[in-house]
């Protein structure tokens, strides 16, 4: 499972954020100055898994490249937070293509393999470019 920089721009969220937890996680990254968990993405359509407080921060920090994980729901398994309530995949690829947004803390994705944390500096990915610009126009160019 290799760690890849894409724009933040290029990732779609598919649930709302709690503004005090971005507040937080911008604080804590600010503070260590840098950015130790990866955002984990579908590979195909390049919706967030895991990470919408995360793609946040990044667009608050207006970063043009954040660490990124590509997954499919071959080695990914999804559930919802809430209670009765059903979450499939085709449901959140439904959500990211409508444009519309799950509440907060809607969607809980388990993965199988533990995933790699990363330590990049914040100066560094401010000048850094994407490394999965192929992957992230092939994405596109198929929606």
């Amino acid at each position: 499972m290799q760690v890849c920089l894409l724009s933040p721009t290029c990732l779609i969220p598919t649930e709302e954020v709690d503004p005090d937890r971005v507040a937080e996680l911008h604080a804590q990254i600010l503070c260590a100055g840098c950015w130790t968990v990866p955002i984990t993405v579908e590979k195909d359509a390049l919706f967030v898994m895991d990470g919408h407080h995360r793609l946040t921060v990044a667009h608050r920090l207006q970063l043009p490249v954040v660490p990124v994980i590509l997954l499919d729901y071959t080695t990914v398994r999804v559930e919802s937070w809430r209670p009765g309530q059903t979450i499939t995949p085709a449901c959140i690829l439904a959500m990211a293509r409508s444009g519309r947004k799950f509440p907060c803390k809607t969607t809980r994705h388990i993965f199988d393999q533990g995933l790699p944390n990363c330590n990049l500096p914040l100066d560094s990915l401010r000048y850094l470019a994407p490394t999965g610009r192929a992957i992230a126009s092939a994405a596109r160019a198929r929606s």
